[in-house]
């Protein structure tokens, strides 16, 4: 099959390569892919460049975590219905070393959830790591009709997502953007107001949003850089959810003023979430697609070949949307 793999870390374009590789075979309570897309993540630029130091203790890796495709084959102990059926791929490569950069992928049954026939694959490889994690920080601490929502970096992968969760959900959302097209994003994802989090106290920007008032929740893209932020706007009992922490991996957090406002923390990743709440992200997510309530940014679709250039511009930080492989 054709696939990408690297077998040491460093920059994409030394360490990427393309060309044949076996094909992989079902083993037990697992399903073939042919993979039609393949989508690249920040982790997935993360784990290349060496972020996880034992990752090629086993051998070259294959990456990407999300994909779509359709079923090829099953292995034992998996019903031979699902043969021909178009599923969305998550969590591929998560804990083993082949992802969805390649031709096939033999993966887990669960992890291929059904996708819709009109839905196209670009959509569909585009939905695990942002759609899941922004619906586990939406959904985790129960429901937020008539809630009100700070969403730090709105016009994100997850953020985006994250709106589009609340605002549907019964929520009012305040969001975070530093320019006039994401802010525009945020928007129309169903964002009630935008605040610019480069400008001066963007505390007093979102009590001002929200006629004075704290917020109840915050969904945040990068907790140090926005903690102290947060205990600020946040109500007696309020919750964080977040799930990253790029400026400062090790923050030091404003304890008392968040112990006297009682305030939870929440860290969110796809991988360490409940089966129960992938599940429930996979049903929401599936009824959602058909009914079409979900909007979707894809910021470039390249073939499996220019896999460097698509980990370059997601390293780059501008990619706003996924960046798709096709194979």
């Amino acid at each position: 099959m054709r696939a990408a793999w690297y077998d040491d870390f460093g920059p994409a374009a030394e360490v990427l390569e393309t060309g044949k590789l076996p094909d992989p075979v079902p083993g037990g309570g697992e399903v073939l892919v042919r993979i039609h897309a393949s989508a690249i993540n920040p982790s997935d630029v993360k784990k290349r460049a060496g972020a996880f130091p034992e990752l090629l203790d086993d051998g070259y890796i294959i990456p990407n975590s999300d994909g779509a495709g359709v079923i090829e084959s099953v292995g034992v102990g998996v019903d031979s219905s699902r043969v021909g059926q178009k599923v969305w791929v998550y969590q591929a490569q998560h804990q083993r070393r082949f992802g969805t950069a390649a031709q096939y992928v033999a993966i887990d049954s669960q992890r291929a959830p059904r996708l819709g026939d009109d839905v196209d694959f670009k959509i569909g490889a585009g939905l695990g790591i942002p759609v899941m994690t922004a619906h586990r920080c939406v959904f985790a601490d129960g429901d937020v009709k008539d809630e009100t929502l700070l969403i730090t970096g709105g016009a994100g992968r997850v953020g985006y997502y994250a709106i589009q969760w609340a605002s549907q959900a019964g929520a009012t959302v305040i969001a975070t953007a530093s320019n006039e097209d994401d802010a525009e994003a945020c928007l129309d994802a169903g964002a009630s107001h935008v605040v610019n989090h480069r400008e001066e106290d963007l505390a007093a920007q979102v009590m001002a949003a929200n006629k004075g008032a704290c917020v109840d929740r915050v969904i945040d893209v990068d907790f140090g850089a926005n903690v102290r932020t947060s205990a600020k706007v946040l109500r007696i009992g309020g919750k964080i959810s977040t799930y990253a922490s790029m400026q400062e991996p090790y923050p030091r957090i404003p304890f008392y003023e968040m112990m006297y406002k009682d305030i939870t923390i929440r860290t969110v990743i796809v991988y360490g979430m409940p089966e129960s709440a992938k599940d429930h992200a996979i049903a929401d997510i599936e009824r959602a697609l058909s009914k079409g309530r979900l909007k979707h940014r894809t910021a470039a679709t390249m073939p499996l070949n220019d896999i460097v250039r698509g980990n370059e511009l997601v390293e780059s930080g501008k990619a706003r949307g996924s960046v798709i492989l096709t194979i």
